[in-house]
């Protein structure tokens, strides 16, 4: 019973050091963490180099091993020191910094896994707080809250584009025909969807005076589709507005950031931060 309040103390303490960029030893903590992530990214990179890895392929490969295991023993450390452990292993970060670690064990069974873990730079999201650019994190709030408000309109405006390049495909497959490479519907539609997003790869045209005729309708309309979703999230950002700004406080509970300055509750669950001793 003696030891509870030292332990609790020490996970505090882990907490406020791993989780937090308040403080000097957060801070730091978090520096080097960046600048792992990046020398860990950076060896995965020159690793895929043939020359490079023929004769450095040993350096890589001790190089790996020792990111990984120092990642592993972070991620345990932060699963130790958070209050509700399941909370932060199912969160975005929680997940991230196990992708970031399982392709190097993985390794050891299939190979090439190792490539996957370019994953690592997603860490990097966490910059912001890190430095505490509260102006962006509280931009990137804004943005955020738009997309969310957006959504419904983008995924009508999405249902429409899908019927539009369902019925020019079927219309493309029955005026080409497979001598002008429309083989299938399938395929036409391949090429609605590449000509209405303004791509055009090229590898099928059509031939005849009515196909082009159709072609060009798709083009003009094309430009028109895509300024559409742009108009829609920008009336939503000019909605979202923040009376405070950010700070970089984590929720112990949720592990939700970008919480108000000065708040006294987390926002996405309610969890009170002075509970958490």
């Amino acid at each position: 019973m003696a030891t509870a309040p030292h332990k609790q103390s020490l996970r505090k303490k882990l907490y406020t050091i791993i989780f937090e960029a308040e403080t000097p030893a957060g801070k730091w903590f978090d520096v080097v963490l960046l600048i792992l992530i990046l020398s860990s990214v950076i060896v995965v990179t020159l690793e895929s180099v043939v020359e490079l890895r023929r004769e450095y392929l040993q350096l890589f490969l001790t190089l790996e091993w020792v990111f990984t295991i120092i990642f592993t023993v972070e991620y345990f450390l932060r699963i130790y020191s958070s209050p509700k452990p399941l909370n932060y292993i199912f969160s975005f970060f929680g997940i991230v910094d196990l992708l970031s670690i399982i392709p190097t064990y993985l390794s050891l069974f299939v190979l090439g896994t190792q490539y996957f873990l370019v994953i690592r730079v997603l860490r990097l999201l966490r910059i912001a707080r890190i430095f505490k650019l509260t102006r962006f994190i509280n931009e990137g709030e804004v943005l955020s809250k738009a997309l969310r408000a957006s959504m419904a309109k983008i995924m009508v405006f999405l249902g429409v584009v899908l019927m539009i390049v369902l019925i020019v495909g079927s219309l493309m497959y029955v005026i080409e025909g497979a001598q002008s490479g429309f083989t299938s519907i399938p395929k036409s539609i391949y090429w609605a969807i590449v000509t209405l997003t303004t791509v055009g790869y090229g590898d099928i045209a059509p031939s005849t005076t009515l196909g082009q005729i159709l072609a060009s309708f798709i083009m003009i309309m094309g430009y028109g589709i895509i300024a559409v979703p742009t108009g829609i999230v920008s009336v939503e950002l000019a909605k979202s507005e923040k009376e405070a700004l950010a700070s970089t406080k984590v929720c112990p509970n949720c592990h939700e950031e970008g919480h108000q300055s000065g708040a006294h509750y987390c926002f996405n669950c309610g969890y009170h931060f002075k509970s958490f001793r």
